[in-house]
């Protein structure tokens, strides 16, 4: 009777073991992908709206530039100034924006200590 008590608590404590480790496994993977899934999906999202910003930014200064600057920018080389300034302006945007992304949030630990 002993032995058969003592085999029930081994194989509740094996089964227990499996559990915890699914479990521990579950939390492990499932929960940082998740985490990581949603990092991207924000991520996509805000560089296509950024990308947009800054093309319709870019086609507005390049359509300034040759209305309201026209007699300006006469003669053969001058006008492709207005194209140079706008690539130019599409530049400082890029560049801005690249010293701007930070990689800490997606590794960012939720615990209190």
């Amino acid at each position: 009777m002993a032995e058969r008590d003592a085999a029930r608590r081994d194989e509740g404590g094996i089964g227990d073991l499996i559990q915890t480790v699914k479990d521990y496994a579950r939390q492990e993977t499932l929960g940082p992908l998740r985490g990581a899934g949603r990092w991207l999906a924000f991520g996509a999202i805000g560089a296509v709206l950024l990308g947009f910003a800054t093309l319709l930014l870019v086609l507005g200064v390049l359509r300034l530039l040759q209305n309201e600057m026209a007699p300006t920018f006469r003669g053969r080389w001058m006008s492709l100034v207005p194209y140079a300034i706008a690539v130019a302006t599409a530049f400082v945007v890029i560049v801005v924006t690249a010293t701007r992304i930070g990689k800490s949030t997606l590794n960012k630990e939720t615990g209190d200590g």
